[in-house]
């Protein structure tokens, strides 16, 4: 662990109160018998010497910190301390003042006052140490499981986001297949398509968040595909403000939802359906409704989301810890989807 007088501020606070204690020191002994002399030895040494303890406790603490023995640790290291502190001072200042008899004799007589000053003043230092080094470990942890659940977060989006990649390429592989004898050309512009689609995922893989402007571009190579897949019965509508375009969105966020509307609207009919995709802004959030018609009686988009909406809820719930995000709901014979994406996100996902 980082010892503590390795902080400058630590360390300016320290030299900062060892100079007023110094200060103080001279204040109450002084004596004219004395000399203004003898009075500054005399804090200077027994100052000196109680600094020196205090760093070696804090410097110790950076190696053994105590547990549930911590207020036995400090009651038997400060009492020794303040015993050596004490000794040693007063043979010091007994040879300094010893020309001197009557500042001798004080330094005699104060020995007892020495030793409960140096003891209490030690175990304040030991206790202030150890108050600090607990807060610096406990600050480290909490940083350590901070970035442990930011790995765990992280690595699940990262797997929710390489699943539907497959889905979406064997869908659109088994579409070129069947394309390439029939129609060629559809097959060739197709594969196009499908080429400039994968490109900017990748190029997307190791971004968090882009922009709703950049994410309807994607999202309109992906709806290209789909119509080479479903010729003219797949119509599609987008309505987005200027100020929705500009705003942020999770990366790769649409396609399931719009691949979705696609599955339940298209699979169980052979007439034209329109998907209509409409954005806003809305209380610092950006709204996105996917719509598509469905058949109550024989569809099963009102049961429930699937893997595809089941991903993008989950997505959100590990950005904003939110269950409410994805909204779904029916209007006679046709499905919504609505996300609810909030604009207070973590900023260092906006930067990749």
């Amino acid at each position: 662990m980082k010892p503590a007088f390795s902080d400058s501020s630590f360390y300016r606070s320290f030299l900062t109160w060892w100079l007023v204690c110094a200060i103080i020191h001279v204040a109450v002994i002084y004596n004219e018998p004395y000399g203004i002399l003898l009075c500054v030895t005399d804090s200077i040494v027994s100052n000196s010497l109680l600094a020196a303890s205090c760093l070696l406790i804090i410097n110790n603490m950076r190696y053994y910190l105590p547990r549930q023995e911590k207020y036995w640790y400090i009651l038997v290291i400060s009492t020794v301390l303040g015993v050596i502190c004490m000794l040693v001072s007063q043979w010091l200042l007994m040879l300094i003042g010893s020309s001197t008899p009557v500042y001798a004799a004080f330094v005699k007589d104060s020995s007892t006052i020495r030793f409960a000053f140096d003891t209490l003043l030690v175990g304040f230092i030991a206790m202030f140490g150890l108050l600090w080094y607990t807060q610096r470990e406990q600050t480290q942890a909490a940083r350590r499981q901070a970035d442990a659940e930011k790995m765990t977060r992280d690595a699940e989006l990262f797997r929710l986001r390489e699943q539907l990649q497959p889905h979406f390429l064997f869908n659109s592989l088994n579409s070129i297949s069947a394309l390439t004898r029939s129609e060629p050309e559809k097959a060739r512009h197709m594969i196009q398509q499908l080429s400039d689609f994968l490109r900017g995922t990748l190029r997307k893989e190791q971004k968090q968040w882009v922009p709703l402007q950049e994410e309807l571009a994607d999202l309109q190579l992906y709806l290209e595909i789909e119509k080479v897949r479903f010729g003219h019965r797949l119509q599609t509508n987008i309505i987005c403000s200027d100020e929705a375009c500009k705003l942020n969105i999770p990366a790769l966020l649409l396609q399931p939802v719009v691949e979705n509307a696609i599955k339940f609207g298209l699979y169980d009919t052979t007439d034209t359906v329109n998907i209509e995709l409409q954005a806003r802004e809305e209380k610092e959030a950006l709204i996105v409704s996917v719509s598509n018609p469905f058949d109550p009686e024989t569809s099963v988009a009102g049961k429930g989301t699937g893997f595809g909406l089941a991903s993008v809820q989950r997505r959100l719930f590990l950005l904003f810890a939110r269950a409410d995000l994805v909204q779904t709901h029916t209007d006679n014979t046709t499905f919504t989807t609505t996300l609810i994406i909030p604009q207070i996100h973590d900023k260092d996902h906006t930067d990749r």
